[in-house]
């Protein structure tokens, strides 16, 4: 029986060798965050020679791409990447995501929408049939932290302040849970559109495009609207 970290491994590695043969010398990736994605950028990292760099979506992967020789770029200075390489703390049967778990939502988001085609690397445990299981974390402006939480539990969710984190943006972040979310991607947009709301976790309106998943049989790849 693999351990959730061997299943970890095992989905890095298949990312690796999934982006290799689409890599050339002036190649920018988009790189997440998270433990999976730790394991990524490690196992990247031997094949420097062969991409131009990465963008990160967040503080805490830019210094683990760093000290492995993988040079980080601002997003502002590029203009395309074929790959946008992240995890997930849920997905469900038609690749909507909620992210969040490690607090880089927004720049996740940001990253994302700027690459051809997001691959996203779970373990099998992040499979759902329906997501909301798994807190929903809502990035907030701190002034607006008790407004945008009252307009949550108005929709059914329980929001509670993240503890002791502020985000790479600066601001707060609330964990909502008890939330039906049947229809994801009209529920993503209804949060973002709350006023000091700056990104809530769910990738639903632009999920993954092909899924990784890491199960005891080997690593499958599941691909949007693939029958």
């Amino acid at each position: 029986m693999l351990t959730q970290t061997e299943l970890k491994q095992n989905v890095a590695q298949a990312a690796v060798q999934y982006v290799l043969p689409f890599l050339t010398p002036e190649t920018i990736l988009g790189v997440g965050t998270g433990s999976t994605v730790d394991i990524f950028i490690d196992s990247l990292a031997p094949h420097t020679s062969r991409f131009r760099g990465a963008v990160s979506s967040s503080e805490r992967s830019s210094a683990r791409m760093a000290a492995l020789g993988i040079q980080v770029f601002d997003l502002n200075d590029v203009q395309a990447m074929p790959f946008y390489v992240d995890g997930a703390d849920e997905i469900d049967r038609g690749l909507s995501m909620i992210k969040g778990g490690g607090g880089a939502l927004t720049r996740e988001k940001i990253v994302a929408s700027v690459a051809d085609q997001f691959v996203c690397i779970v373990d099998e445990s992040k499979q759902v049939d329906h997501l909301g299981r798994f807190p929903l974390p809502v990035e907030v402006i701190p002034m607006a932290r008790e407004s945008v939480s009252r307009q949550l539990a108005q929709l059914g969710g329980k929001p509670s302040l993240r503890s002791g984190i502020v985000t790479d943006n600066g601001c707060q972040i609330l964990d909502v849970s008890g939330l039906s979310i049947s229809q994801p991607a009209q529920l993503e947009s209804r949060i973002n559109n709350i006023p000091g709301v700056v990104s809530c976790g769910l990738f639903a309106i632009a999920g993954a495009d092909v899924v990784l998943v890491s199960t005891q049989g080997g690593v499958r790849q599941l691909k949007k609207n693939a029958s």
